[in-house]
């Protein structure tokens, strides 16, 4: 198993997917990577060699991922809330961001139904 940016790639996957696997590299940029670092994207982990995974190594360090990732993303929203723009007003409530409707749906941000009991007469 290789281990590229404290993360474990598993062994039994092509390349560009198991790159996928580290937060902050996609599908586009896991392909990038591996155009650079010269490996062949269909080669399975489990054959690369040394040479190869440090060249990928290498190149991964190029970018912002995992955790300097998370935490710039973090201090984003923070900043937004802190300034108070539509945005991080909608994050503080815990609402959706872009413009969806919430009579309905966005249950996965509201999290699960409160039920609200009518009032006795």
């Amino acid at each position: 198993m290789a281990r590229i940016a404290g993360i474990d790639i598993p062994k039994n996957k092509r390349g560009v997917i198991a790159l996928t696997y580290i937060f902050g590299v996609g599908n586009s940029r896991a392909k990038k990577i591996l155009a650079k670092a010269s490996v062949d994207e269909s080669i399975k982990v489990q054959n690369w060699n040394d040479d190869q995974i440090a060249a990928i190594r290498e190149q991964v360090g190029a970018f912002t991922i995992e955790g300097e990732l998370r935490s710039e993303v973090q201090l984003n929203i923070k900043r937004l809330m802190d300034i108070g723009c539509q945005r991080g007003i909608r994050h503080r409530l815990g609402l959706p961001l872009r413009g969806q409707r919430t009579k309905n749906n966005s249950r996965t941000r509201k999290g699960k139904r409160k039920t609200v009991a009518n009032k006795k007469k």
